[in-house]
């Protein structure tokens, strides 16, 4: 099954707060500017607002001084002539271009250039008359620019309508765009500036918060079940990054404490373990020799022709077993031994054929394109290396009817490689795991401390064995030594 990738999972707490307090700054900027436009868009258009009802106003004050210029009562015809000789002056005294409509909404006159409007809508005057303020704008866009239209009604100085005024409106935004785009530009220097601070300023923060932690991370990856753990000494720089750290130590404490019981008792274990081996190994000749020594004490005659061939006998069993136990306290002695860490220079090709012209056997076979290749170890405990693994492959050969061992080795990448390879019986599959294990024997007789010894010994001069193995097809043994390098 795959592990499944969390993305979130891998953003660093420092990197968190870095993020945090940078979007912190950038929202608040956000927030300003999403505040601030519509707030200028609407300051804009009630200035517009405002400044159309005042030019309305100017605009009805100046046509109202034609009624207050005449003393006597006047018909709509006559004031309609008179207004249309007044409406340009009143237009250049007011610096404003006007229409003016009748009350069914035919044109009059106006000052508005190529004006083609010589009818106001219906809807238009129904709204004005039931408009209370007398008054009513319409507003239109017309290519992205706000229009504004005023209608109104003009009184007489009996407060009766008799005209309909038409103020037209353009909402000139430049100035207010001018402002918006300077307060926006000023914004952002600003708060680029407040921005280019605050990474920095993040960035000292996050570091300072999550430098314990990262320590204490450290620390955590450094421990080890097998060790003493050494505690961690940080000044806390807050209440929780503080209880995490006494936390750690208390648990280092009680790691250590559980740590030196378990060495102390495996170590016991081991020495229980060895004591029952070598116990059981001594064991094993002495039983023969006492049942040897009790039946020659119990047929000794000293008149007996054949005293002296019974006492030959019995001295050569006595040899016999005492050889054997010699041998199992020197295997002991070797798998417990520990090798000199710094080996001497040498050739590794002749070494390896003097080891085994220890063996008579015609079937080992010697194979290799170097005459020197120079490596760092212990000259006797590299032909205890091959003596053992050759010893090894010749016992798998026994029961073969054509049996082979091939020894050879090769220079690769300025590493000797050392090939032992027999068509012996081979190992079985469930059983490789364990093939390196003290006390472990696949043979009848024996205390499986070979192979542990050979391990040991290449693990200590830098080298590595391993091994290959077929039942049937026998076994191939590599072991790697780097080149004698000054």
């Amino acid at each position: 099954m795959f592990k499944k990738f969390s993305f979130k999972a891998q953003i660093s707490i420092r990197f968190r707060i870095f993020i945090a307090m940078t979007s912190l700054l950038v929202i608040a900027f956000s927030a300003i500017a999403i505040v601030t436009i519509p707030q200028f868009k609407q300051q804009s258009n009630k200035y517009h607002e405002q400044r159309l009802e005042r030019k309305n106003s100017q605009l009805l004050r100046g046509i109202s001084y034609i009624f207050q210029e005449s003393t006597i009562d006047l018909s709509v015809q006559k004031l309609d002539s008179i207004f249309k000789d007044r409406i340009f002056e009143i237009a250049d005294v007011q610096n404003v271009n006007f229409s003016i409509y009748n009350l069914d909404g035919i044109l009059l006159n106006t000052t508005i250039p190529d004006s083609i409007q010589t009818f106001l809508n219906e809807s238009i005057i129904n709204e004005l008359n039931n408009s209370n303020n007398l008054s009513i704008i319409k507003k239109n866009t017309i290519q992205n620019v706000q229009y504004r239209s005023s209608y109104s009604l003009v009184l007489d100085n009996k407060s009766n309508p008799i005209w309909i005024l038409n103020l037209p409106y353009y909402d000139d935004d430049s100035l207010n765009t001018y402002e918006l785009d300077s307060f926006i530009i000023v914004l952002a220097e600003v708060y680029l500036f407040l921005l280019f601070i605050a990474i920095i300023f993040s960035y000292l923060v996050s570091v300072y918060i999550t430098k314990p932690l990262s320590e204490i991370g450290k620390k955590i990856k450094r421990t080890r079940l097998d060790k003493t753990n050494k505690k961690i000494q940080i000044k806390a720089r807050s209440k929780e990054v503080n209880i995490l750290v006494e936390s750690y130590n208390k648990m280092t404490e009680k790691l250590n404490q559980s740590v030196e019981k378990l060495s102390k008792s495996n170590k016991e274990q081991a020495w229980r373990e060895m004591a029952k081996q070598v116990a059981h190994e001594i064991k094993n000749p002495l039983t023969p020799m006492r049942l040897t020594v009790q039946s020659f004490q119990k047929n000794f005659d000293i008149n007996d022709s054949n005293i002296d061939k019974k006492l030959d006998e019995f001295i050569k069993t006595l040899i016999q077993q005492i050889d054997t136990m010699s041998t199992i306290a020197s295997a002991f002695s070797n798998f417990a031994e520990m090798p000199a860490q710094e080996g001497e220079k040498i050739n590794i090709i002749e070494i390896t054929r003097l080891a085994l012209k220890i063996f008579k056997e015609k079937h080992i076979t010697f194979n290799s394109e170097h005459n020197d290749l120079q490596v760092s170890i212990d000259r006797t405990q590299m032909i205890r290396i091959v003596t053992n693994l050759i010893k090894n492959a010749v016992e798998a050969c026994d029961q073969v009817h054509d049996p082979l061992i091939d020894v050879s080795i090769e220079l690769r990448n300025k590493n000797v490689l050392i090939y032992i390879k027999d068509n012996g019986v081979g190992i079985e599959d469930d059983l490789q795991q364990k093939i390196f294990e003290p006390k472990f024997t696949t043979k009848t007789s024996g205390m499986g401390l070979g192979l542990g010894m050979v391990k040991n010994l290449v693990n200590s001069y830098g080298g590595k064995i391993s091994f290959k193995s077929k039942i049937g097809q026998g076994t191939t043994f590599k072991i790697l030594f780097p080149v004698f390098s000054k």
